[in-house]
């Protein structure tokens, strides 16, 4: 029987086409044991369905009593969902459609006029939340989910139009015009980047196309990721340089197979031509990978800064991190270790922990944690990424009486408060490792963490562990992580004052 194109296929295959092939075509035995983390979201999840349904004030057909597994067609299930379609149900849960090669199992079906319009439940937000330049947008993960089960709408003569939906954790009902653009600057639709994935996933079942590995920050959670690390090693695969994904590992194919062939690669004809040639690579990125291949590859190297970069010359600083729950939309922890005078002995870890995953913890600890900075200045404020800036910018919204929208500005104004991967990491160092993560950079310089296993991921499971079941022990491992987490910043910035000045 030829297997059923799904929409955790879709799904799984926008994360990485190769774990699909793997999924469909590997040696289940091989696979990672699912971490905790991932556990805990298929836990909440279908906790959040639960609540949802339960909590719904309009009529509905629950059919929500039969196995529901989209790897398997469910004959009775299809039978139920067909006769409460003809019988012209409102809104249908758990249901199960299918057409030719694909079968889809929606959340919800919702009559709208003479047709339906499939929906999804999602405990986290409908739309990406971006970055602070960037617009809300669709979630391709989603977007291919909801197109699926559109299509076979279409194909059984059921849909009422191309604007499925997802009611998301805020309670939000968010339409997806899969005839829109897929981005704001991309003319290319939803419906044609389905179509798209569609064609992929029916080769890679079929075994009509080969799929790779590449190596991204999605593997770190894969249940294949102990499968493909070692093959990309093997292959000394051009994905293990940063920042280089797998569009540019496949446009540069053809004239660099393995890192060491970038490394040793003469680019002078390039750099004269002043054109590479490759799609979407130019010089400049290209003299940056061969960089980062030689420094991984080539012995004894170390890494540099391009320019030197001046620092906030302040008594005291700030190492700031906060830790935050995706699921619940919740930020838990806001972790500083203070500084002064540049002394290691000076340090001191403040925290402000939500005693409870409730708005009025959140509050309390997001109020606290702006009030240590007011008492703590004048001081620089030292953190890794935009997420900081971007939860706290989201809080001040949420609980605006915690703080001014002026006051929240003025706490990350680049004058004082540096974020060292956006501002100094990414654009001015290099250095020998496979990604510019804040693990891997402070590990490189010698710094460790207290747990075995230190991971955002794996707070987050510790907090939900230790709300529910009070221990000392797991609330002490959230806030010795954290802590870790803010002494690696401090290591990672006296790590680059450090560094040699050096062109590329």
């Amino acid at each position: 029987m030829k297997r059923p194109i799904t929409a955790s296929m879709l799904y799984n295959l926008v994360q990485c086409p190769h774990r699909l092939a793997l999924d469909v075509h590997g040696d289940p035995a091989r696979k990672d044991k699912v971490s905790a983390f991932v556990e805990l979201l298929w836990e909440m999840g279908n906790i959040f369905e639960k609540e949802t349904i339960e909590a719904l004030e309009i009529p509905f057909t629950d059919l929500g009593g039969a196995e529901r597994d989209d790897r398997v067609e469910n004959d009775d299930l299809e039978a139920l969902t067909e006769e409460a379609v003809a019988r012209g149900d409102e809104l249908i849960y758990a249901g199960q459609i299918s057409a030719g090669d694909l079968l889809g199992i929606p959340d919800l079906l919702r009559r709208e006029g003479d047709g339906y319009v499939a929906g999804d439940i999602k405990s986290g937000a409908g739309t990406e939340g971006g970055s602070d330049s960037d617009d809300f947008k669709p979630k391709d993960h989603y977007a291919v989910q909801l197109a699926l089960y559109t299509d076979i709408l279409e194909k059984k003569g059921l849909a009422a139009g191309r604007t499925p939906f997802i009611w998301d954790v805020h309670g939000e009902d968010v339409v997806y015009d899969l005839d829109g653009p897929r981005r704001k600057r991309d003319k290319t639709t939803l419906w044609e980047f389905y179509e798209k994935r569609l064609a992929e996933a029916r080769a890679i079942v079929s075994e009509n196309a080969a799929t790779r590995p590449a190596l991204s920050a999605k593997c770190k959670l894969c249940h294949w990721h102990s499968v493909c690390v070692p093959d990309l090693e093997k292959r000394n695969d051009l994905t293990l340089i940063p920042y280089l994904g797998r569009s540019a590992r496949d446009a540069l194919a053809e004239r660099f197979e393995k890192v060491a062939d970038l490394a040793r690669a003469d680019l002078a004809p390039i750099k004269k031509a002043g054109k590479t040639g490759i799609r979407g690579v130019g010089v400049n990125t290209l003299e940056k990978y061969q960089t980062r291949a030689i420094l991984l590859t080539m012995p004894g190297q170390k890494p540099f800064i391009r320019r030197q970069v001046d620092f906030p010359d302040v008594e005291t600083e700030l190492f700031f991190d906060i830790e935050a729950d995706p699921m619940r939309d919740l930020c838990y922890l806001h972790g500083f270790v203070e500084r002064k005078g540049r002394d290691r002995a000076t340090e001191k870890y403040r925290y402000f922990l939500a005693d409870a995953p409730t708005a009025e913890e959140e509050e309390r600890a997001f109020g606290a944690a702006v009030d240590y900075i007011r008492q703590s200045r004048p001081c620089a404020i030292y953190y890794y990424s935009k997420y900081e800036r971007t939860f706290w910018r989201k809080l001040r919204e949420r609980y605006p009486t915690a703080a001014t929208e002026d006051e929240i500005e003025e706490i990350f104004d680049p004058a004082v408060a540096i974020d060292l991967y956006s501002d100094v990491v990414k654009p001015h160092t290099e250095w020998p490792t496979r990604d510019h993560s804040i693990k891997t950079l402070a590990k490189f310089l010698g710094f460790k963490w207290r747990d075995k296993s230190p991971s955002g991921a794996e707070s987050i499971e510790w907090y939900h562990r230790w709300v529910n079941e009070g221990k000392d022990s797991v609330r002490q491992r959230i806030l010795d992580y954290n802590e870790d987490d803010c002494l690696a910043t401090r290591a990672l910035l006296d790590g680059i004052r450090d560094l040699t000045v050096r062109d590329a």
